[in-house]
């Protein structure tokens, strides 16, 4: 009898966040009453879809023991790598015991503390049966622009065009050897992208604008506010 698929989350979180000019890594700045992380994993572990979480964290990390969810019983710890793909191999070896080539895996950005369960819940019911997987993403609304030295090329095709999110969904298997064919490659700067360059075309599926990036300080200011509108939405 075959096995129940299961589904894991990674987080990569060994990144320093250099433009948020803080005196430590933007993952552990105060937000509405916690740190950006603890907001991020529980708003992931409230999906109540997850066997575990690994988060890959810098060996050098003196934050990341202190915080009670890095105890919690679903929440794994791995060594953190130098680029962000290192740090997603990582994560993934760390449960390599534990997940089949056939389970989902949903790697998530620590500093997107806004993610709904909702789209969770979207994107694994959208991709359950897809042979590839996907992510989450966003049209784009505004006018994009090619540009080469400071002087504007081209006009791009909006309607080609989307901002891509996280989580970004994948089989354990296709996601573990596409990041270990294109380990060191520059070009893949998030999992899809590795998936892309093994031939793979992962599909998109439409998330809240509200996922926001935190990358600069006026980024935690607006996430306190969609974060203080989510849970008023939720209450409801």
């Amino acid at each position: 009898m075959s096995q129940p698929t299961k589904y894991w989350a990674v987080v990569p979180a060994a990144g320093v966040g250099k433009r948020m000019n803080a005196n430590c890594p933007k993952q552990y700045l105060p937000l509405a009453g916690q740190t950006v992380i603890e907001q991020t994993l529980h708003n992931l572990l409230r999906a109540d879809v997850f066997t575990a979480v690994s988060v890959a964290i810098s060996v050098e990390d003196p934050y990341w023991p202190e915080l009670p969810v890095a105890r919690h019983q679903q929440v794994i710890t791995a060594p953190g790598g130098k680029e962000r793909a290192d740090s997603v191999l990582s994560a993934l070896k760390a449960l390599q015991a534990q997940a089949s080539d056939d389970d989902w895996v949903l790697v998530h950005d620590a500093a997107r503390p806004c993610l709904m369960p909702s789209d969770i819940h979207l994107l694994i019911n959208t991709l359950a049966n897809d042979p590839v997987g996907g992510i989450l993403a966003l049209s784009s609304h505004d006018t994009l622009k090619n540009v080469q030295e400071g002087s504007i090329v081209a006009t791009l095709d909006r309607s080609h065009v989307w901002r891509a999110l996280t989580p970004q969904m994948f089989r354990y298997g296709m996601l573990k050897s596409a990041l270990e064919a294109n380990e060191g490659n520059p070009a893949v700067t998030d999992e899809a992208s590795a998936l892309e360059l093994q031939g793979w075309q992962p599909k998109i599926v439409e998330g809240r604008p509200e996922n926001i990036k935190i990358t600069r300080p006026e980024d935690l200011a607006l996430a306190a506010f969609y974060l203080q509108q989510l849970n008023l939405e939720q209450s409801v």
